[in-house]
């Protein structure tokens, strides 16, 4: 048989707020919701709640400055803290003078926003005096999804409970044209009560600049009164028979609600209801209903039966106060827990009377009345789903559901507890990403905030020219994103060259005869392994005979026109110049063209086989090592990015002939990169897969003058990147040159004095070309892509000058050098560096 549920009998306002004198203060509580429910009894003709339920009354005495404004969420995208206006007054009354404003925290940019189904808005457009009014939006961080376009356009909630004010300018243009009085034709508006048209405030008032604003303030009501007639008079207040709440139920599925709201409680529901709860579930309808107001360790029998028969579509609601505190009148989450969501339901503003504010007047001072009860909890979450399903059209009821219970802030005990249930609601974790984000259409993994790339020194600041360079990622709800590579581009690290070079102590290791030379540079420190950009101290011919260098080198003459050489800890270029007869000046910081790839590498060996065809000569050089992080130190929370390994290989073939003191070289050589390109790295769902480069040098050197040496070196580079998945294809243009002047035995014997001007490598132009996917249809399921472009050029031109001297000295070597480096790193913004380094290297 229907039960009938009533409203417990009215208890005079008890909680306001003191409007006038620029103050807003909250002094007391307005009972308005009744014992269990929030203002729906749990059985017929129930009394007056016990004093336990409810808050006590308090009288209504002004206070200090009040703290009217909720606790913000903990997530980034909260609502800040913000001093309330006083609300307007009516005509009749003194108009209060305003509390100033404060100015609006910004809210951070999210590393994902939604996919534009909706328009996106800024956050700070919504921090106003009306959004500072309303006490529900602004606690449980609702500005993120209104932020992100959500307002409940297009999503109507349906409401159970007595009537709503059809004149009442929050509401217009938005009430159903299906509402309905299911017991009568009296109307919607309830001139006895104001329980749902508060409750249906609470949950989708306008943002008009006026009042307050719900939680969906764009969302379409839809209200099936179900008050028995008269019984609002009565001093037990409302009745509701259930046969018209399961009537109301199915008619809100019927007409398209995706969320009902049940301010409505007490004991257990007749099957009439439990059977309509069923079916709205099954109809992909979520279901919100009060957990109750009798301080109780469960929610009442109402809510409980409603959660069973709602297969995963029902959340209870509890309430809590702007602390955070588990509201004294609440009932808890008890044997509910898994689906009981607290919201704040404690001194929610507020009452309208004529279309505004209601301000009552106590002992001349003017009074704002603010509701309390599990009755405004429902609600708040009730909008909360309705931006949900708005901005995410393809959850289902219970992804919904599962989702605002899963991203609840925790409160109490650690975790689900009997108190707070799964904890507060947090709209702003509820709209972020969770789970694992893919790439829209494919199932390529692409967490949210991991870095898109990192450039090697050949790039520069690239970095800076990656603005706009988006696409669509899915987390585990299939819900689209639109994240923002371009902002998660890394730029290379300064290089410390200068610390490289001297930060190391090197004992020097040399031995030779005329058809075997050895030397090797020996780290006493055991650091300088771990420090790149380690340049090499070359020597003139005279020393190079000897192979007196640094760094490990056996060059042996297998007869005489061929030479072998073979390196550890440096590559080719260097050797390839000694076996070939040819200079090679000693600088710190500025580096030959010949021996620049773009990046610093570790690891390497290399082998070369010289072969003297009479004025020429034939080299054949390969070449082994491991391209290094340009920015390891940015890159922690990114394993993908910081592989220990990235192999590369070198193999190069030239030429070379001296002619008339003349010594030219020709050299064209393969560089195979596994996982990086020219050194940068790029996330894998990208799909680079490395690169080949082919590398053209020219290197002249002559004598103009005894002791005098010019040389100058070329190096042009062309690389093509070894694309798929995302990267469709992608090509690079580089160079790098130099130009030295060096002077032999210029202070002492045996000491030489060089000057070199050079560019590193360099990449002049080109990128990758990504086929992205830049937006999503929750119609089909499918992206829409688009091709853009990464530029790697950068926009910084490095320039490196050395003026560095050589010599013998107390039995090592001796090196001192003044360099300047502009835009190092080809960072256009970077400052100048500059310096004056003296090293000596000792030998045993």
């Amino acid at each position: 048989m229907a039960q009938d549920r009533k409203v417990p009998a009215r208890q005079a306002p008890r909680t306001q707020w003191l409007a006038g004198s620029g103050l807003t203060l909250i002094v007391g509580l307005l009972s308005a919701c009744g014992g269990a429910g929030g203002s729906v009894t749990s059985t017929p003709a129930t009394s007056a709640p016990a004093a336990s339920s409810p808050s006590p009354t308090t009288t209504a005495t002004p206070s200090p400055t009040p703290t009217a404004s909720a606790t913000p969420t903990p997530t980034p995208s909260a609502s800040p803290s913000l001093t309330p206006t006083p609300t307007p007054t009516p005509t009749s009354t003194p108009t209060p003078t305003p509390t100033p404003t404060p100015t609006p925290t910004p809210t951070p940019t999210a590393t994902a926003t939604p996919t534009p189904t909706i328009t996106p808005t800024p956050a700070a457009n919504f921090q106003t005096a009306e959004y500072t009014r309303s006490t529900g939006p602004s606690f449980h961080g609702a500005i993120t999804g209104w932020a992100a376009g959500a307002s409940g356009k297009g999503v109507t909630i349906g409401f159970v409970d007595s009537g709503i004010d059809t004149s009442n300018p929050e509401f217009a243009g938005r009430i159903s044209s299906a509402s309905a009085d299911l017991a009568g034709n009296r109307g919607l508006t309830n001139t006895d009560d104001n329980h749902g048209n508060n409750v249906a405030l609470t949950a989708a008032a306008a943002r008009d600049g006026n009042g307050i604003m719900g939680m969906a303030w764009n969302a379409t009501v839809l209200m099936f009164r179900a008050d028995a007639p008269g019984s609002c008079t009565a001093s037990t207040g409302c009745s509701f028979d259930d046969t018209l709440i399961a009537t109301g139920i199915d008619r809100a599925v019927s007409n398209g609600a995706k969320v009902i709201n049940l301010s409505l409680g007490g004991s257990a529901p007749s099957p009439q209801v439990i059977a309509a709860v069923t079916r709205a579930a099954g109809a992909g309808v979520v279901i919100v209903v009060a957990a109750g107001n009798d301080a109780a360790a469960n929610p009442d029998a109402f809510a409980s039966a409603l959660r069973t028969a709602g297969n995963g579509n029902v959340i209870i609601a509890g309430s809590v106060n702007d602390q955070s505190a588990i509201s004294s009148f609440s009932n808890k989450a008890g044997t509910e827990a898994n689906n009981y969501l607290a919201a704040l339901g404690e001194n929610v503003c507020c009452t309208y009377q004529n279309g505004i504010i209601k301000v009552t007047v106590q002992n001349g001072q003017q009074f704002i009345e603010v509701s309390s009860g599990t009755s405004f909890a429902a609600p708040q979450i009730a909008g909360a789903v309705a931006l949900l399903r708005q901005a995410f059209p393809n959850l289902t009821a219970t992804q919904v559901v599962d989702l605002l219970l899963k991203t609840a802030r925790d409160a109490g005990a650690s975790g689900t507890d009997t108190t707070f249930g799964r904890g507060i609601m947090d709209v702003a974790a509820a709209f972020a990403p969770q789970g694992a984000t893919t790439v829209a259409g494919t199932t390529t993994l692409l967490p949210i905030g991991s870095t898109t790339a990192v450039t090697s020194p050949a790039m520069g600041d690239a970095t800076q020219t990656g603005a706009g360079l988006t696409t669509m990622v899915l987390d585990s709800y299939g819900r689209a994103y639109r994240a923002d590579l371009g902002a998660r581009l890394v730029g290379a690290q300064a290089q410390q060259k200068l610390y490289a070079a001297l930060a190391a102590r090197t004992d020097t290791i040399d031995t030779g005869t005329d058809r075997l030379a050895m030397a090797f540079t020996v780290d006493a420190t055991g650091r300088a392994t771990q420090l790149p950009w380690q340049g090499q101290l070359r020597l003139s011919r005279a020393d190079a005979d000897v192979a007196k260098v640094l760094a490990g080198r056996v060059v042996a003459r297998l007869s005489g026109r061929t030479t072998l050489g073979i390196a550890y800890g440096q590559g080719a270029a260097g050797i390839t110049a000694q076996v070939a007869g040819h200079d090679q000046p000693a600088f710190l910081i500025a580096g030959a063209p010949g021996e620049d790839t773009g990046f610093a590498a570790s690891g390497q060996a290399a082998m070369v086989l010289h072969r003297r065809l009479g004025a020429w000569g034939l080299s054949f050089s390969a070449e082994r090592g491991d391209a290094q992080n340009a920015a390891p130190g940015r890159l922690e929370n990114d394993p993908s990015l910081r592989a220990a390994r990235a192999p590369t290989m070198r193999m190069a073939l030239g030429v070379d002939r001296q002619v008339i003191g003349i010594d030219t070289a020709l050299i064209a050589s393969w560089l195979a990169e596994d996982t990086t390109v020219l050194g940068g790295r790029f996330n894998p769902a990208l799909g680079v897969r490395g690169a080949d480069s082919l590398l053209l040098d020219a290197r002249l050197g002559f004598r103009p003058a005894p002791g005098w040496r010019v040389g100058l070196a070329w190096r042009q580079g062309f690389t093509a990147v070894r694309g798929g998945g995302l990267t469709t294809h992608g090509a690079l243009a580089s160079n790098a040159w130099a130009v030295d002047l060096l002077r032999e035995d210029a202070l002492v014997a045996g000491d030489t004095l060089g000057l070199r001007v050079a560019q590193p490598l360099r990449v002049t132009s080109g990128g990758l070309a990504l086929n992205l996917p830049t937006s999503w249809s929750y119609a089909t399921l499918t992206p829409g892509y688009t091709i853009q472009l990464l530029d790697l050029a950068p926009r910084g031109h490095e320039i490196d000058a050395e003026l560095a001297w050589h010599a013998p000295l107390w039995g090592g070597a001796a090196t001192s050098a003044l360099y300047w480096r502009r835009q190092p790193g080809n960072v256009a913004t970077a400052p100048d560096d500059k310096g004056v380094a003296v090293r000596w290297n000792g030998r045993f």
